[in-house]
């Protein structure tokens, strides 16, 4: 289908990590190590991980579109939690942070298919990674699931100062990559940050539809699991 292709850039989040899962299995073990259990009066960590959960992708899409920084993601997605659930966001632990921050990028959990699909693809093509992710999480992220030796260049927003959507970042990427518009496409989960943003751009864009989202009009390309693009290109 994309035979004209020669670059593919890739999301990290969502994408090809599985950011949810690997955060519910931090926050599950945080939950109980820092007795959050007496603290919230839940035994079970389901309904923290949840909200937590709930915030987290609110907070990240308002940051996607610059509209909160780094501190503010980081500190109201806790804070907001801790309201909900009834709790006084000043009980919050600044060391649980620390400790997510810490262990969360280590773990490595991606999406079905991931490296068979990495591997099948850069026999053929030059593999670019672009993440809205921060810098230090990021390179953990890659290095403890082993995905870096795939992509020929990793940019990450925080390096460049500009998220995706912004076309600015997308421009860094092609000529970071050495890279044509027209040969390229982006892999993302996100339909206003990696779909719209390269559409917008003038490149061409796959929606990664793990959770079976009803797929928008102005979407193009969709799949479901990632060795799908075993049959694309």
């Amino acid at each position: 289908m994309f035979f004209q292709k020669k670059d593919i850039f890739f999301d990290l989040d969502h994408t090809i990590w599985d950011f949810d899962r690997n955060a519910e299995e931090t926050l599950h073990e945080l939950y109980y190590r820092y007795d959050f259990d007496k603290l919230f009066n839940r035994q079970n960590s389901s309904e923290f991980i949840e909200t937590y959960t709930v915030n987290n992708h609110r907070l990240w899409d308002l940051y996607h579109h610059g509209k909160i920084d780094k501190a503010t993601l980081r500190s109201a997605r806790f804070a907001d939690t801790f309201s909900q659930l009834g709790v006084d966001p000043a009980l919050f632990p600044t060391d649980f942070e620390e400790d997510y921050l810490a262990i969360c990028p280590t773990k490595t959990n991606l999406f079905p298919h991931a490296h068979e699909t990495l591997e099948y693809l850069q026999k053929k093509y030059t593999l670019h990674l672009i993440s809205n992710g921060f810098k230090e999480a990021c390179e953990k992220k890659l290095a403890h699931s082993n995905l870096a030796p795939y992509f020929k260049t990793i940019v990450i927003s925080e390096n460049v100062g500009v998220n995706k959507p912004n076309p600015q970042i997308f421009d860094y990427a092609l000529r970071n990559g050495a890279a044509e518009v027209g040969h390229s496409i982006m892999i993302g989960d996100n339909l206003d940050a990696d779909v719209r943003g390269a559409q917008n751009f003038g490149m061409d864009a796959i929606f990664f539809n793990a959770i079976a989202a009803e797929k928008p009009t102005d979407v193009k390309y969709m799949i479901h699991d990632l060795k799908e693009l075993q049959s694309f290109f």
